[in-house]
């Protein structure tokens, strides 16, 4: 039941994850937006059923202990860590996997699961969105100043990567996914929903702050067989 904490060479960088369980089903945790497998997911690390499930926890590059390269957000960075993850778990010598991703990490995960379909066993995503509005680009500007953050959720992230590249990546954040909105739908995976196949479960916060719930349901509309 301990956890163990590596990094591995993944398309050209080191990326970090842990790993821990002895369960025939694999399972990819997906952190959010600035989020590492620490901060995201301490209490599934620590409290899954280590029987049933291997669960690995990953940092994206640029995020947790996945540095250098530092994060930037090229138009497809959801692509690449969509790559990036899938190519982490075959590294590691998983053949089948279920993806649970949350913010940032579930449209991660909904890109990975249109794009690889035969390595993906099972989807949970939740905070999770396809396309961005010109409201949300109004929510996420309400976070692009970090000095406005609760303390609780803003000491862990600046304890991990200091003030000033916390201060930074956030913003550039902001900037990235607000460049989904100048498209005219807004788009950033709602054509792959339809080519997830796997069984889907999507779970949103009633009062989630930064994502509507109208894109959960829109998600759900658009995966077949979705819950």
């Amino acid at each position: 039941t301990s956890i163990t904490s590596a990094k591995i060479q993944v398309n050209g960088v080191h990326l970090h994850y842990q790993q821990t369980g002895e369960g025939n089903h694999a399972v990819l945790l997906l952190p959010g937006m600035l989020g590492s497998g620490q901060t995201d997911f301490g209490p599934q690390l620590k409290s899954m059923n280590k029987k049933l499930f291997t669960i690995v926890a990953w940092d994206p590059r640029g995020y947790g202990q996945s540095i250098p390269p530092p994060r930037d957000f090229p138009p497809d960075f959801f692509e690449r860590d969509a790559k990036d993850a899938v190519d982490l778990m075959q590294a590691l010598k998983f053949k089948k996997f279920s993806l649970l991703g949350w913010s940032d990490g579930g449209i991660t995960a909904l890109i990975a699961a249109a794009k690889y379909p035969t390595l993906i066993h099972k989807l949970v995503v939740w905070g999770a969105n396809a396309s961005v509005t010109q409201e949300d680009v109004r929510i996420y500007n309400g976070i692009r100043d970090v000095s406005k953050w609760s303390e609780k959720v803003k000491k862990p992230l600046e304890e991990m990567y200091g003030h000033k590249y916390f201060a930074k990546t956030c913003e550039a954040w902001v900037d990235g996914i607000s460049r989904f909105a100048e498209k005219s739908d807004g788009n950033i995976c709602q054509e792959l929903l339809p080519d997830i196949k796997c069984p889907t479960f999507i779970i949103h916060g009633e009062k989630d702050p930064l994502v509507p719930r109208a894109h959960a349901e829109y998600i759900h509309k658009h995966i077949k067989g979705s819950q």
